[in-house]
């Protein structure tokens, strides 16, 4: 299996942005679909985003379409949230996750191969 490593999170100011990444290493990253999820507190963990393993294709939850932004570097080893427009309700612990099963990542949680440990992402109002 890959290991993932998140970095990035922080806290912002409402509107603000932040740029996650998530390292991989262990295995072929690019055999991997890559994807986000979040978890706020007192919540379910939810998908955010999902990449293809070329990263020739993207998908994105409803609540953050139009406001983020995911890619990779095969090269590097590494996938990229990067967040805008930030909203107090982004709030949440963000993880990121790899599947070697197919070609893109799916909404549910089930068929990852791995997880990160998350990274933080606080948004004051």
């Amino acid at each position: 299996q890959v290991q993932l490593v998140e970095s990035g999170g922080g806290l912002v100011q409402a509107g603000g942005s932040l740029r996650l990444s998530c390292a991989a290493s262990g295995r072929t990253f690019s055999a991997y679909a890559m994807a986000w999820f979040r978890q706020a507190p007192g919540k379910e963990r939810e998908f955010v985003s999902t990449i293809t393993l070329s990263g020739g294709g993207t998908y994105y939850s409803d609540f953050v379409k139009g406001r983020f932004t995911i890619s990779r570097d095969n090269a590097k080893n590494t996938v990229y949230l990067q967040m805008n427009s930030l909203k107090p309700e982004d709030t949440a612990v963000y993880y990121c996750a790899a599947m070697s099963t197919a070609v893109a990542g799916t909404i549910s949680e089930l068929g990852y191969d791995s997880w990160g440990q998350g990274t933080q992402v606080t948004v004051s109002s």
